[in-house]
């Protein structure tokens, strides 16, 4: 991935430049179709599951993946940028119940 062009800097400032859900809602749909916003939806879900250590065969049935898919959401996780971390501990950051304990 080359977040270098110019177009990738685009929608990275574009993305920093939201202000409420519903301009972020707004953006998303104009951006994606509503396959790919449910999509990203389940992935973030799935990460979210998978930082409380729920067994990959919940996931797959909540979820609606795959293990191969689940599989990849766990590597990205696990071995990414640290994106999803970063974004679950923001999300759930007053509710420890729902945070991946064992986050790093």
């Amino acid at each position: 991935m080359d977040w270098k062009t110019p177009e990738s800097k685009n929608l990275v400032e574009a993305v920093l430049s939201l202000e409420s859900p519903d301009e972020a809602r707004r953006f998303l749909r104009d951006l994606m179709t509503k396959g790919e916003i449910d999509e990203l939806s389940r992935r973030l879900a799935a990460a979210e599951m998978l930082s409380r250590k729920v067994p990959y065969t919940a996931i797959e049935k909540e979820i609606g993946f795959s293990s191969t898919t689940v599989a990849r959401v766990a590597r990205w996780l696990n071995r990414g940028n640290g994106g999803y971390k970063s974004v679950i501990a923001k999300l759930y950051h007053h509710d420890p119940h729902r945070t991946g304990r064992g986050l790093s």
